[in-house]
């Protein structure tokens, strides 16, 4: 009578486990997201959660993106991967300059405006920043 008894609540709790594994299972992903009252699960995805960082390579005596799309307190940092120094200096008005970044160092710098800007070095290398 006792094994009956124990072999019977086996059988109900694996079906129970059984059936809750395989309707689990059968449920898409979005069916299960946490999502703000209220507001589209897309537009929770777009909203910018904070200043971004954006990195520019220098190399092959190039500025590698050239043009690149920022928001306003973006942060880009110039990586340079060159052989040579460079440097990164706005081109309208000289606002702002990064003097000599030596092979294999980088400069920062927090960005609000639009600008273009080139390598006073050599200035042939140029780029272009957009604030959205």
């Amino acid at each position: 009578m006792i094994s009956f008894f124990i072999l019977k609540w086996r059988g109900i709790i694996f079906t129970y486990l059984f059936l809750s594994f395989f309707l689990f299972g059968c449920t898409r992903p979005e069916d299960n997201a946490i999502n703000e009252p209220g507001k589209n699960p897309s537009a929770i995805d777009s909203e910018k959660s904070g200043p971004e960082l954006h990195t520019i390579e220098i190399s092959e005596m190039k500025f590698h993106p050239d043009q690149i799309n920022v928001h306003k307190g973006d942060t880009v940092i110039w990586k340079n991967n060159d052989i040579v120094a460079h440097c990164i200096t706005e081109e309208n008005t000289k606002a702002w300059t990064s003097s000599k970044v030596p092979a294999g160092a980088s400069w920062k710098m927090v960005v609000n405006t639009s600008a273009n800007y080139f390598c006073a070095i050599h200035q042939v290398m140029k780029g272009k920043i957009t604030v959205e």
